[in-house]
């Protein structure tokens, strides 16, 4: 959960380095540092944001190849000593590494009983140790002897002051991309850091080295024998990693800047893949034909935070709409409990970054039984991405923010498009597939009128943000929502918030209501609507504060509460919009605490390592 970047070629290193590790700041933001080589190694390191290591550099930092990373603590407090990139004891080596050394305790035993002085807490400080202390005669032999010695993950980038000409790069676990530009190459861990150099890529598969020079790169595997990984364009416009789509807010914070492009975001997902006059839908992607889906008794969504919640949204989608049996699962805890592959069922896997460790590896897990998978990712060539069967890329455009909004509405579209056209290969009526495209395509437009009543919820936020503990509740369709919320709440506010569904207060959790405890409920108008208002009554009679989200057609009778409405849509896809009010609250709420809504204490964006 760190960023990496690199840069061989004509510029000087260090302005290069700095600029891609602000883009990559997303991606681990508790210390941040770069290595340079010129007529030696230089290392600059500090705890705190990158800002803080830009102010920290000295003014004649000179050198054409050097590495950089940004860091989310996995060993070892937020120190400049653990900070990286991390060096040798000759300071000939400087390695920058992101995934987690499974062994680090046996080789910093084995380090120090030899002599070597380690002076971080780190498990990535072994790596340079071991490759100074390497008998090959290149760069590349180095790195390769010292992972053999390695147990773990890694997405790894190493220089070398007697190799002065390229960095070597090792990838196990996390992702890591070579960029090519005119006579000067990058490395990344995300396109985010290289995409305003170039937009030319090679992805390096797990298990594969390069060594990159400013004349190009070379792949190739542990055993020194080569590979033929190529690069090739990828199609995305670079102006997008600038301060948002949403030119209105420029300098807003990036969660505000991504709740804003929700509309314009799923016009981009629907585009092209709906057929209103047959009511389904075109995913050519998941490379499934007709005989295929219908084949098909099962599916299994997994994924990991809110891509699980939006999972939940999508099984009950498909339950409703195709009638298989659906149900999703945290992707963390699929592969531990030796699961059964069933090759009449469809796996699901959904990922932002495509490079959510836990989730690619439960996708591994899956191929390697034989199942069939499909991919729900917004990054093209991710490493999901490359690993399924096939899949719908969500098209919601770079999400930088922690707490994901666009692309969570995105998914919850992506299960829509799937759910009709699993569907209407079994014995959903034309006309109800007529009637659900209608109603996808009504979704941008009650999305920016949801929106437009932001005054009204940050008034409600301000207050919820007062609370240390609140409930968010729903039933059947709105349970995942109230659950999505809560997280929503927890990760940028850092109250604490739980999600029940409604149904099962009275089984415990009503003990909790009081005057200091604000709930928020989830009402839609639908079947279950007088037991959901039944429920506020029960919480109300208890001096529970209540926030309905809600549609207009709703009556909550005499009831006391902050009432949040959105437009009504076909009740199978009220979820989603249900589920924009709870970004803006959890976002108003943020502001209201003085807290850093883009970068939440403890967190990172892209989840790579277990």
């Amino acid at each position: 959960m760190c960023g990496i970047v690199g840069y061989v070629g004509a510029q000087q290193a260090a302005p290069l380095l700095v600029e891609g590790l602000t883009r990559l700041e997303h991606r681990g933001y508790d210390s941040a540092g770069i290595a340079v080589v010129g007529s030696r190694l230089q290392v600059t390191k500090k705890a705190g944001r990158v800002r803080d290591l830009a102010a920290a550099l000295p003014k004649r930092l000179a050198g054409k190849v050097g590495i950089g990373h940004t860091r989310w603590a996995t060993h070892g407090p937020a120190t400049d000593a653990n900070a990286h990139p991390h060096t040798d004891t000759a300071g000939q080596v400087a390695v920058v590494h992101n995934g987690i050394v499974d062994n680090a305790a046996a080789l910093r035993a084995r380090l120090a009983a030899d002599g070597v002085e380690l002076v971080s807490d780190t498990d990535t400080e072994v790596f340079a140790h071991l490759v100074a202390r390497s008998g090959a005669d290149t760069l590349e032999g180095k790195v390769v002897e010292a992972l053999a010695q390695v147990e773990g993950t890694y997405g790894l980038a190493v220089v070398h002051a007697g190799f002065p000409d390229r960095i070597v790069v090792a990838r196990h676990g996390s992702p890591l991309i070579v960029g090519v530009g005119d006579r000067e190459m990058f490395v990344a861990s995300d396109l985010a850091a290289l995409v305003r150099h170039t937009t030319t890529v090679a992805h390096l598969d797990d298990g594969e080295l390069a060594t990159v020079t400013a004349t190009g790169f070379t792949t190739f595997r542990h055993d020194l024998s080569r590979t033929a990984t190529q690069a090739s364009e990828v199609d995305i416009d670079p102006s997008v990693y600038g301060q948002g789509e949403h030119g209105d807010v420029s300098g807003a914070p990036r969660m505000y800047t991504e709740i804003l492009e929700q509309p314009a975001s799923v016009e981009r997902t629907l585009r092209g893949r709906l057929d209103e006059r047959f009511g389904t839908t075109h995913l050519g992607g998941l490379n499934l034909d007709p005989r295929e889906l219908r084949a098909f008794r099962r599916v299994k969504i997994l994924g990991c935070g809110s891509a699980y919640y939006v999972g939940e949204m999508g099984a009950s989608l498909i339950e409703e709409l195709a009638r298989v049996p659906a149900d999703a699962e945290p992707a963390s805890e699929f592969r531990y409990r030796n699961p059964i592959i069933e090759p009449d069922t469809l796996y699901v896997a959904v990922s932002q970054s495509g490079e959510t460790v836990d989730t690619l590896l439960a996708v591994e897990e899956i191929k390697r039984k034989g199942g069939r998978v499909v991919g729900l990712v917004n990054v093209v060539g991710s490493a999901i991405a490359r690993a399924t069967d096939g899949g719908i890329y969500l098209h919601a455009g770079p999400e930088i923010a922690v707490a994901s909004t666009k692309a969570l509405t995105t998914m919850f579209v992506g299960f829509a498009l799937l759910a009709i056209q699993l569907g209407r290969v079994r014995d959903l009526s034309v006309a109800d597939g007529k009637r659900l495209v209608t109603g996808l395509q009504r979704l941008p437009g009650q999305i920016g009128e949801i929106l437009k009543t932001e005054d009204d919820v940050a008034a409600i936020a301000q207050d919820l943000a007062q609370a240390e503990s609140l409930f968010f509740v729903g039933r059947v369709r709105g349970y995942p929502v109230a659950r999505e919320g809560a997280q929503k709440l927890k990760e940028i506010t850092y109250r604490h918030a739980e999600a029940y569904p409604t149904s099962e207060l009275k089984h415990g959790p009503l003990a909790l209501i009081s005057p200091q405890v604000p709930t928020v409920a989830i009402v839609p108008d639908d079947e279950l609507t007088d037991r959901n208002v039944a429920a506020l009554h029960e919480i109300a009679a208890r001096g529970g504060p209540l926030v309905v989200v809600t549609h207009p057609e709703v009556d909550l009778g005499t009831l006391d509460v902050r009432r949040i409405e959105v437009p009504r849509n076909e009740t199978e896809l009220d979820p989603i919009l249900l589920t924009v009010p709870l970004q803006l609250l959890a976002y108003h709420a943020s502001l209201a605490l003085g807290l850093d809504v883009d970068k939440p204490r403890n967190l990172a964006k892209s989840v790579t390592v277990e």
